[in-house]
């Protein structure tokens, strides 16, 4: 799974990296990018990126998906979104089927138990960015994320039995634009987590106060 995650690259780096992708260019940033932040949490803003016909476009949203039918953003936040029921779960599954967007990381956190402490560890591609598979939604009147996860892959099952579902550039398209046949058939451990390495982390990333660059590497 995915509760806390990084994103440092911001500004026209970030909006460079985006107008790389499939179908992307142009991008737009009506909201601007946020600062770099080095313990995003739930409930956080985050940037949402939105495909539409000519081009894709970044918007902040509320990692915390809130269904269109909810009045209020009320109840434990639905920051991760199982792969194996998204389809047909009532929270979900309309998003699935007409929202789908992506998150973009520069890396997550993920803990494992280390004795008598849990050890947090920073884990980042080897190269560029992460496109984590995302839905969206308008309930409460405001825009809202979340995240999908599935099985993990071999290479990350030691650090935890999740992992969020990372897009290669070539699925983008496949899952954004799609059928919810053709979305359905990504709903599998990510091929993007390949690319994967990771390091031990400060424990101090345990508290969501703390957000600085030193977090993503143990002292």
């Amino acid at each position: 799974m995915c509760g806390r995650f990084v994103l440092f690259t911001t500004g026209q780096d970030l909006l460079d990296e985006v107008a790389g992708l499939p179908t992307a260019a142009p991008v737009s940033a009506p909201d601007g990018t946020p600062p770099p932040r080095y313990n995003i949490a739930p409930t956080n803003q985050v940037p949402l990126i939105r495909f539409h016909d000519s081009g894709s476009q970044i918007d902040a949203a509320r990692w915390g998906l809130v269904p269109h039918w909810k009045t209020k953003d009320s109840g434990p936040p639905l920051f991760n979104a199982r792969g194996e029921t998204v389809a047909e779960k009532p929270s979900f599954r309309d998003a699935f089927s007409k929202r789908r967007g992506l998150m973009v990381l520069d890396g997550y956190y993920e803990w494992k138990q280390e004795g008598s402490h849990k050890q947090p560890f920073y884990v980042t591609p080897k190269h560029g960015l992460l496109y984590a598979a995302a839905l969206w939604d308008l309930g409460a009147e405001r825009l809202s994320t979340t995240m999908v996860t599935t099985e993990a892959t071999e290479n990350m099952a030691w650090l935890h039995h999740r992992l969020p579902l990372f897009l290669l550039p070539r699925e983008i398209e496949q899952w954004v634009n799609g059928t919810r046949e053709a979305a359905q058939e990504l709903l599998s451990p990510s091929r993007a987590a390949a690319d994967l390495t990771w390091r031990q982390a400060a424990r101090e990333v345990g508290n969501v106060k703390n957000d600085y660059p030193e977090l993503i590497s143990a002292n």
